[in-house]
């Protein structure tokens, strides 16, 4: 424990030295990260005996780094990546691995050998690539996404990789038990050493029916057990609770997938799109992410210490020319890949510059390998060096698109939000448009406010015409905290995207049950979307001035003011009424056209609606004739106070 503990403080010491030099210079943390593991092991030579333990630690940190991007994938998302994980996935995968198989083959190794080391150098750097481009705010961009996409279908095809590789062994026999499972002559040496394993022994359809029932159980457990749970601990309102339980369903669905002989990385990944609907995703992340990121440093230091520069140094220029080599047709296969998607010019230059490496899977494949006899451990050790040192380059890599991307008008990183230094009664997230009128009434009627939207170019038109307002992503918890939500009485959705403000409502009413919620919406399904998140009171931004642009063009035609007022009115009375009985028929993800029972219905309440606007209009003109309409005109022109009203759940929302 103590050589652990020792080992730990000087990766922490290096790391803690080394990562924000690397990052004040703009190399970023990764390379900062493997440099730091460089100066530890081949430089000063310090290789504590539990570098292996503490590796196994590190290597946690792909495990919740996955996790957490599950979390940001709702399954619907990621059934519409289906064309990128089995087109753009696929083919990187199988092209790469054939091609680097091909140019192995030419330099005389046998065909098994070859192939091997076509698949595991096809993999790339999850930790690695994701890691860079969630610091570079790259993940949301066309090149992001589609490494995204290629990461997640590598991570995938690791199993059938793990499964496939003993079949290549050059030495060592092959036979068949009696109930059909493969044996090899390395199994039946050292059962003594073999760890707890839920499908050790198993014929082939045993293993199958066990590990597609693993999968089962994390996918029902996180659908059906989570909310329970979470409700459950909710009550103890401890934050140390919180994390307990973050890192007891990431431990647990890693241990359960190591026990039937899947990646634990999967297992978590899978997890994490399962609990991507949950209310408590938001939660999860914050307590899981101080983790990852450390676990993850430690993983690239022990990267930087386990490179053999001996081994390097006895054939420098044939290792550095099989990495450079492999990396180059890698980038070749991947810009050929890119540009058959439609990738152009700086997303396709982030595709290829950014998978061009091998991957910390390789590390697994290697030993694995070895371990198969499928290679020997000279051949394994140079296959080491090579992914090292292609992982080593990748940050250099990044630093050449940087480049890249600056020529080709890239707009560069975006910048950091302001720090928020007080709070209010009120917060105004969003300030386009609708935002700034709510936040000048608001104000001029003397209450104090905290206006955040993500436009800095908005934010410093405010500030130029002296309102305070902060730049930001109104989306982000740590900004909604800093900005007072815990003390807060009123909170103003006004932010453009629709997705974000439903996000923003349901966090929101999460955190604060008794927060009262007002929230833009673009239109009646937003209005359902945002009414199912939880916000108070609900405004369709183009309804009242629509109804007020209705009115004048009946005053234009003829109508009397009161004539045209009723008829406003009328409508929005019964479109109101309207929009209730619709939300009953409503189904989410479901478009309206694909919907008969609400199409059916839409159409018998427009006609409805035809005949009261009608009845309205006899009303009025009636009244208008027989001298009993107002003699008052205390709604002038253009006022649309007489439009107010109530939607709920019981009668306390509202969704004008």
């Amino acid at each position: 424990m103590e050589s652990l503990l020792l080992q730990a403080t000087i990766y922490l010491s290096a790391m803690v030295i080394a990562v924000p030099l690397t990052v004040r210079f703009g190399l970023g943390s990764v390379l900062g990260y493997l440099l730091a593991g460089i100066a530890i092991g081949p430089l000063i030579g310090y290789i504590g005996s539990d570098t292996d333990d503490l590796q196994h630690y590190a290597e946690f940190g792909v495990v919740l780094m996955l996790f957490l991007i599950g979390l940001e994938l709702e399954p619907r998302n990621l059934w519409d990546m289906r064309q990128r994980l089995i087109g753009l996935g696929g083919a990187q995968v199988v092209l790469t691995t054939f091609a680097l198989a091909g140019v192995a083959l030419l330099f005389g190794l046998q065909w098994q050998l070859a192939l091997a080391t076509g698949m595991i150098l096809a993999l790339s750097s999850t930790a690695i690539v994701l890691q860079t481009l969630s610091e570079k705010g790259l993940m949301k961009t066309n090149g992001g996404r589609g490494a995204f996409s290629v990461l997640m279908t590598q991570d995938i095809a690791v199993i059938p990789m793990l499964a496939f590789l003993p079949l290549l062994a050059v030495s060592g026999s092959l036979s068949f038990a009696q109930d059909g499972s493969i044996q090899r002559a390395t199994d039946t040496a050292d059962h003594g050493a073999h760890s707890f394993s839920l499908v050790e022994g198993l014929p082939g359809w045993g293993v199958t029916l066990v590990t597609i029932a693993a999968i089962a159980l994390v996918i029902l457990a996180g659908h059906f057990l989570s909310r329970p749970l979470f409700r459950f601990i909710h009550m103890a309102r401890l934050r140390e609770v919180y994390t307990a339980v973050a890192l007891v369903i990431v431990v647990g669905i890693a241990a359960l997938m190591i026990l039937v002989g899947l990646s634990p990385a999967l297992g978590a990944f899978i997890a994490g799109v399962v609990l991507a609907n949950s209310e408590f995703r938001h939660e999860l992340e914050a307590d899981i992410a101080p983790f990852k990121g450390l676990l993850l440093g430690l993983f690239f230091i022990t990267v930087g210490a386990g490179i053999n520069f001996g081994t390097l140094f006895s054939a420098p220029l044939t290792i550095l020319g099989l990495t450079l080599g492999m990396m180059a047709l890698k980038g070749v296969i991947l810009l050929a890949i890119g540009f058959a998607f439609g990738m152009r010019k700086k997303d396709l230059s982030l595709f290829t510059l950014g998978l061009a490496q091998a991957g910390e899977f390789g590390f697994v494949l290697i030993s694995f390998s070895v371990q198969q006899s499928v290679m020997t451990d000279a051949t394994g050790q140079m296959l080491l060096l090579v992914v090292a040192l292609s992982m080593l380059l990748t940050p250099l890599a990044f630093i050449l698109y940087d480049r890249l991307a600056h020529r080709l008008a890239d707009t560069g990183t975006a910048p950091e939000a302001d720090e928020i230094g007080e709070t209010a009664p009120i917060i105004i997230a969003g300030v386009g448009r609708f935002g700034q009128v709510v936040n000048r009434v608001v104000q001029g009627a003397g209450f104090k406010t905290v206006v955040l939207d993500a436009d800095l170019s908005v934010i410093q038109l405010m500030r130029g015409f002296g309102f305070k307002a902060f730049f930001g992503d109104p989306t982000r918890p740590e900004l909604l905290t800093a900005a007072g939500l815990e003390e807060a009485k009123v909170l103003v959705v006004a932010v453009d995207n629709k997705e974000s403000a439903v996000r923003l409502v349901t966090y929101a009413r999460r955190i604060r049950p008794d927060l009262h919620i007002t929230a833009r919406a673009h239109d009646r399904l937003h209005v359902y979307e945002l009414y199912k998140a939880g916000a108070d009171h609900i405004v369709r931004e183009m309804f009242d001035s629509s109804l007020r642009a209705a009115r004048y063009v009946l005053e234009d035609m003829g109508l009397s003011d009161y004539e045209a007022h009723e008829m406003e009115v009328a409508f929005y009375r019964h479109d109101r009424q309207n929009l209730r009985d619709l939300a009953e028929l409503w189904k989410p993800g479901v478009p309206i056209a694909e919907n008969p029972a609400y199409m059916e219905r839409a159409r018998e309440l427009n006609a409805n609606l035809e005949a009261a606007l009608l009845s309205a209009l006899d009303e009025a003109t009636r009244e208008n004739a027989m001298g009993e309409g107002p003699t008052d005109r205390r709604r002038a022109r253009g006022d649309a106070s007489a439009l107010s009203g109530k939607l709920s759940r019981g009668g306390a929302r509202d969704a004008s």
